[in-house]
């Protein structure tokens, strides 16, 4: 649906040129949830505004549907942008009109009805859970409420791309993980193509499809967010994990000082976790298994684990463990022979 080629940003400040982005290549699905995750000032707020160009790129070309927008007419950039929602950090509301004028008003600019207008607006009310709230002000609701408000408002064009600049960073961890299944509901009700921006894994864990890790405007790491977060293969896609506790960190280091054998860390996911594998190689290679440290989870709705374990037994032994683990589907990397 979206393709960003050799997309460069250059602003200057203070005499001087700053380098926002830098051959920023991306491929965004359609239908699926992409999540863009970075540090502040990596330049993902930068990236998510160039697929509506509300940031224009100083090189390369934003392609959708196999069409250059860089090089459409003001008329033509109007008509695009009325297929693009797009929802805020901080939510954006007119604090002087109620929940309905707030979802109404970017449809009374577009020139349609006031008796059309309101019907859509009911209709999205209805679909982010606010039908009883339509005639409150946004002071008198929640943060996580007046989001839902942000995203109805964001829906009532129907869009076919919903852009998501760090909408949940403002609110509580438990709110979050409600306007996380309010998104993923919506991709999957209306097939919805999303794109977020976010510096936590946790949110990136919870809905994405796929992920792009940028550092200093550069992408360093993309991929389905499964194999991103078992495999990662950049430092700042590490770093981001270990911050998150999503890697479970180096304390095994210290356990397995005096330990013989070899460590492994295994990585598995969907029915593979509720496996006892472990068990069954401890029995069939009669290799003692000890489990350093571990973590299972889900990623979107796949389960999955990873889990560091020494293994200590005969060298045939040890040395039978790799293929019985490629046959069990599981992923291992040795750290320590």
């Amino acid at each position: 649906m979206i393709d960003l080629e050799n997309i460069r940003k250059t602003f200057e400040s203070a005499g001087r040129s700053v380098h926002a982005l830098a051959d920023v290549n991306l491929n965004i699905r359609e239908g699926e949830v992409f999540g863009i995750i970075g540090r502040s000032g990596a330049g993902k707020s930068t990236l998510i505004r160039m697929l509506n160009l509300l940031e224009r790129p100083t090189e390369g070309v934003v392609r959708v549907d196999g069409h250059d927008i860089t090089a459409y007419s003001p008329a033509q950039l109007r008509e695009y942008r009325r297929s693009v929602g797009m929802v805020f950090q901080h939510f954006n509301l007119l604090r002087a009109r109620t929940v309905i004028d707030n979802v109404r008003f970017p449809l009374r600019l577009s020139g349609m009805s006031r008796a059309a207008c309101t019907e859509r607006a009911r209709e999205v009310l209805k679909l982010v859970g606010l039908s009883d709230h339509a005639h409150k002000y946004p002071g008198q609701l929640s943060g996580g409420q007046q989001q839902r408000v942000g995203i109805a408002r964001a829906l009532a064009s129907k869009p076919r791309l919903l852009l998501c600049d760090e909408a949940t960073s403002a609110l509580d961890p438990e709110t979050t993980q409600s306007i996380l299944r309010l998104l993923g509901d919506i991709n999957q009700r209306l097939g919805l193509t999303i794109v977020l921006i976010t510096h936590s894994m946790d949110v990136i864990r919870a809905v994405c499809d796929r992920v792009a890790v940028i550092e200093a405007g550069r992408i360093v790491e993309s991929g389905q967010v499964l194999e991103v977060f078992l495999h990662p293969e950049h430092a700042a896609t590490r770093s981001l994990l270990s911050e998150s506790g999503l890697d479970g960190g180096e304390g095994w280091r210290a356990m397995a000082e005096g330990l013989a054998g070899r460590l492994l860390r295994l990585s598995f996911r969907g029915d593979a976790t509720s496996t006892p594998l472990l068990s069954h190689l401890s029995r069939n290679l009669n290799l003692d298994l000890s489990i350093l440290q571990g973590s299972v989870g889900r990623i979107k709705d796949t389960p999955y684990g990873q889990l560091i374990v020494a293994a200590q037994g005969a060298e045939a032994d040890l040395d039978s463990l790799g293929a019985a683990l490629d046959q069990a589907g599981v992923h291992y990397e040795v750290l320590r022979t």
